[in-house]
């Protein structure tokens, strides 16, 4: 456990280079950073913004696609997921599924298109995935704006958590309430979903990657089920609460974007609209 000046130091220099635009050093690169040192660097950042007024109101899952963890064996071992507070200041929602995002001062941002889901009431300790699905009010599709303050996007797990889990924006579209009967086969459903997510510039339109629900840990729910069994050994962290906002994670490895795009989506096998977000 690292010492909480230390905690806070690299907490105050993430905050910082946030706010600047500017890059870091990984901090693992600089000294012996682990998963439960950087969740101490969180919480701290976590105190931080809510004392100068920023409100919690979810989390997001970062890693739970595991198709893209061997992508990242280069630039660290990827085997589990992470996760990180969303702020009210870091959730937009998108009128008619169309959005506007600027990307000033983002630090190398990608793009990630999810599944959000919004927690009706609070989860029991113990619960199973079909208890989970009923603890649901509704879910939407959402794009997640996704940076990293260390240059080439080269870090490890600790490194990422750390970073605000490299959270950015969550753009979420239009919910869809969920019903008795779509809960009992949501694990199911989502898992036999796909979304294509295509870009549009003055070059044109290209599609530019596809995924599946079944790559986040089997599907979106069981991602929620995971982050809830997490929390439960994580004294430091309230669990999951009634009225919470989810980011389940990515169904394809984070694109790279620039001013200027549009970038849209569209699901397959599940009625769920897609998004349009543009960048400026």
């Amino acid at each position: 456990m690292l010492m909480s000046t230390i905690a806070n130091r690299y907490a105050h220099q993430l905050l910082k280079a946030r706010a600047a635009g500017t890059m870091l050093q990984p901090l693992t690169a600089t000294g012996k950073i682990s998963v439960d040192d950087a969740y101490d660097i969180a919480k701290c950042i976590m105190e931080h913004r809510i004392a100068q007024g920023d409100v919690l109101i979810g989390r997001k899952i970062g890693f739970s696609n595991r198709k893209v963890w061997p992508l990242h064996e280069e630039i660290g071992p990827v085997s589990e997921t992470i996760w990180a507070p969303l702020f009210e200041s870091g959730v937009e929602f998108a009128m008619d599924n169309v959005a506007l995002h600027s990307l000033k001062k983002a630090q190398q941002p990608r793009i990630e298109p999810e599944i959000v889901f919004k927690l009706a009431r609070t989860p029991g300790a113990n619960i199973s995935i079909e208890e989970m699905a009923d603890c649901l009010e509704w879910m939407a599709h959402g794009f997640e704006v996704v940076v990293s303050p260390y240059p080439d996007w080269h870090f490890e797990a600790a490194d990422a958590i750390a970073a605000f889990g490299l959270h950015r924006t969550l753009i979420v579209g239009e919910p869809k309430l969920l019903s008795s009967q779509t809960r009992r086969n949501l694990a199911q459903v989502l898992g036999c979903a796909t979304v294509s997510v295509s870009c549009s510039d003055k070059g044109g339109t290209a599609l530019r990657a596809a995924g599946f629900g079944s790559d986040v840990l089997d599907s979106p729910l069981h991602a929620l089920w995971n982050l809830h069994q997490q929390l439960q050994n994580q004294s430091i962290f309230a669990p999951l609460q009634a009225g919470e906002l989810i980011a389940t994670g990515s169904w394809t490895d984070p694109l790279p974007v620039k001013r200027g795009e549009i970038w849209s989506s569209a699901f397959s096998q599940i009625s769920l609209s897609g998004l349009n977000l543009s960048f400026s």
